[in-house]
């Protein structure tokens, strides 16, 4: 198996129960949330050496993400402690017509804070195979910035493969500034990730007869969209995730894959009802980089696209499944008939 770097913050997650409101809510569930995290876990739980490069408060909160990380067979060794603070996110889970909702405190984060000097890239990418990233911590200001560029061009001096989910957050940047730090940074990427609104506020791009949002997919759409990425920024590879969207409980799912040469639809998977989408994003980016460490594209895109799927039935950020119960999802068991 593969030793995986990812870098990123991974945040407090504070969640209503039973899809009430915020302001209806008398006490919060706490997880641990964070997309580099959550793709970080998935690749633990599918047999690799997945380490984790972030910033954590030296306190009770940092402790106890350090051990909810550990506990997931995720390397820690690269973890720096320091700093003020964790950061939180609160979740409203959406329910029929009303979309989950949420809402950041992460100013002043530990890892938002960070700074070049903190992290030993040398040691860091030592033996590595693979680096991952997302466009969040660019997002949270110039030290995030700094920081992304750095390591990806490191990564790329040392022949690691990279990989970057755009993974666009409105609620941390504008259009204008991600694609003025982003599209730079795509000439040291190989395998980029994102969905249609990633790829159009992050990198420009538009999709001409689709609308997402209206539950209106044209898949040749759709390949015109990665082709102009692949000729424009030359990655190796580029997916997308394809979501329907009938309500926040009903999706249908599915993804799409390009490697300059052919384009890979996997098969299409109706999720209803939802019990919780966030990270369903990382889950796919996880099983595509899991699958093409495997060689086989058509592969790739279905794993990643069975995984996310049954992400959406799972609480939390992460993804705890196996791959063995993707492959038996990808060979078409979803009765969800009892195990025994």
């Amino acid at each position: 198996m593969a030793k995986i770097i990812t870098l990123g913050e991974i945040m407090l997650r504070l969640s209503t129960e039973n899809h009430k409101r915020l302001t209806q809510a008398n006490q919060l569930d706490i997880s641990f949330g964070g997309g580099e995290a959550n793709v970080t876990i998935s690749l633990a739980n599918y047999g690799h050496h997945a380490c984790f490069v972030t910033k954590l408060p030296t306190n009770a909160l940092g402790d106890s993400c350090m051990h909810f990380l550990s506990s997931r067979s995720v390397d820690t060794k690269n973890i720096v402690r320091g700093g003020k603070r964790i950061g939180l996110y609160f979740l409203e889970t959406g329910v029929s017509i009303r979309p989950s909702s949420v809402l950041y405190d992460r100013q002043y984060s530990s890892f938002s804070e960070a700074s070049l000097d903190d992290f030993d890239w040398e040691s860091i990418f030592q033996d590595a195979d693979w680096f991952h990233i997302t466009g969040i911590t660019p997002a949270l200001g110039k030290n995030g910035v700094m920081i992304t560029e750095y390591a990806l061009k490191k990564a790329r001096a040392l022949g690691i493969t990279t990989s970057l989910d755009l993974n666009y957050r409105s609620k941390l940047w504008t259009p204008e500034q991600a694609q003025k730090v982003m599209v730079p940074l795509m000439a040291y990427v190989d395998v980029c990730i994102g969905n249609e609104e990633d790829s159009t506020h992050v990198l420009g791009m538009k999709l001409n007869r689709s609308n997402a949002m209206q539950a209106e997919i044209n898949i040749d759409d759709y390949q015109m969209m990665l082709k102009r990425m692949m000729d424009q920024f030359h990655f190796k590879y580029v997916a997308t995730s394809l979501r329907t969207s009938f309500s926040a409980t009903k999706n249908d799912w599915q993804g799409l894959l390009y490697d300059g040469k052919a384009f890979y639809l996997s098969k299409k998977y109706t999720l209803d009802p939802i019990l919780d989408r966030v990270g369903a994003g990382d889950a796919f980016a996880a099983g595509l980089i899991h699958g093409l460490l495997h060689k086989d594209a058509n592969d790739a895109i279905e794993f990643a696209v069975a995984a996310s799927a049954l992400k959406h039935t799972i609480f939390g950020d992460s993804n705890d499944v196996t791959e063995v119960e993707v492959r038996n999802l990808m060979k078409g068991n979803q009765s969800g008939r009892v195990q025994r």
